[in-house]
């Protein structure tokens, strides 16, 4: 009979309603938990399907009311309760846009994976070392060139010896591997690419290793003074490689004074490498091609100063120039074909170098886009309050 006692007791009975519809969802996500559910974030307002581990299909709505169970009293308390909440401005709703989902999804299939890079430029480090290393024992067993001349070469029968020309090759070698260096720091996939570099380079250094050993040249000219021979003096030799490899194997430093290192051409692996990887991760547009034809042009002038300097025998650069080129173009045309790499009929899996390109690549899911960022990201802290980010929130909340 008295007014006030019915409204208070419709308030309490309310409250109760809302107070058990909270115990109900509670005990439902928990269920759900255990059943091996996931969380889902719908966008723009669409029913979504949720297949469970049973097979059971869900949808799954992004409004407060709609939502579908198999206990109808579990889904009338839930929705009871996101009407309630709805009515009394509990929550807030935060959109994700679709373009944070298909950036997590793209960074998913082209992880970072440093660790990868790191063992990757060990590799590079160790076959470079060890390179070094080949030369000084190769260098003791170079001919005189007064007993062995040097073979006839086509290139030098027609083009005399140019002094300058093999500072010109390292000195253009040089500003290519700074221009890769710089465009590579500013690469968003930065890791995956650098251990492509570091593999190839080492797996070329290898290579260069075995055939400098297997065949042993005279000078290719005349004109070269060669170290004097250590023969048994071992920390001598140590002190050589120390110096070749402080001095970046450069003529211009005075750090290889070592004959030997003839079949194939370090400076030339080094001046197509870094051109390829210039070109393959750049852009297309007028002006990256113009930036294109650049380092080409560096590129093909430092192999013909090589050439022009007599410094290596044509068929040096000839070789190191196709197992450089021809070693690229394999393993991007297994990095780049997700469809191949899985083929049977697929030859180039039976490279001998097939379970070290497996373990680097085993998680890149597509091809690595030219796209760049800052090598270091600032964080926003720096300008601006985070605190303010929420205002809307707090201030929703508030009311």
């Amino acid at each position: 009979s008295d007014p006030f006692r019915l409204v208070r007791l419709s308030q309490l009975h309310q409250t109760n309603r809302v107070m058990a519809a909270s115990q109900l969802l509670d005990e439902r996500e928990d269920e759900m938990e255990n059943e091996g559910y996931h969380m889902m974030v719908t966008i723009e307002g669409r029913t979504h399907l949720q297949t469970t581990p049973t097979g059971q299909i869900r949808p799954y709505l992004d409004m407060p009311s709609g939502h579908t169970d198999d206990k109808p009293d579990v889904s009338e308390s839930r929705n009871g309760f996101r009407k309630t909440l709805r009515k009394n401005q509990d929550y807030v709703r935060i959109p994700i846009p679709k373009a944070n989902i298909i950036q997590a999804t793209a960074v998913s299939r082209l992880p970072a994976e440093w660790w990868k890079t790191c063992m990757a430029f060990i590799w590079a480090a160790f076959n470079l070392v060890l390179t070094t290393v080949m030369i000084t024992v190769v260098h003791e067993r170079v001919p005189d060139k007064s007993i062995s001349p040097p073979l006839p070469d086509k290139f030098f029968d027609y083009v005399a010896r140019v002094e300058w020309a093999f500072s010109v090759t390292e000195v253009n070698g040089m500003i290519l591997v700074a221009l890769w260096f710089i465009q590579w720091l500013f690469l968003k996939h930065r890791a995956i690419v650098g251990r492509r570099f570091f593999f190839l380079q080492g797996m070329l250094y290898m290579y260069r290793m075995i055939t400098m050993y297997v065949t042993t040249l005279p000078v290719p000219s005349m004109h070269m003074e060669c170290a004097p021979k250590l023969y048994g003096d071992s920390q001598g030799k140590m002190q050589r490689v120390v110096k070749l490899v402080s001095g970046g194997g450069l003529s211009i430093t005075g750090s290889h004074l070592m004959c030997g290192d003839f079949l194939y051409s370090g400076h030339t692996v080094m001046l197509t490498l870094t051109f390829l990887f210039i070109q393959e991760y750049s852009p297309r547009t007028l002006l990256w091609r113009f930036y294109h034809v650049i380092c080409w042009l560096l590129s093909a002038v430092g192999v013909v100063c090589i050439l022009a300097a007599h410094e290596h025998y044509t068929v040096d650069v000839v070789v190191a120039y196709f197992i450089t080129s021809r070693l690229f173009y394999w393993y991007h045309t297994m990095a780049n074909n997700q469809t191949l790499r899985a083929s049977p009929r697929n030859y180039l899996n039976r490279t001998w170098w097939n379970f070290a390109f497996n373990f680097l690549e085993k998680n890149v899911k597509t091809t690595v886009p030219c796209t760049f960022s800052w090598p270091v990201s600032i964080p926003s802290v720096c300008f601006k309050n985070p605190c303010r980010s929420y205002s809307k929130v707090q201030s929703t909340r508030d009311e």
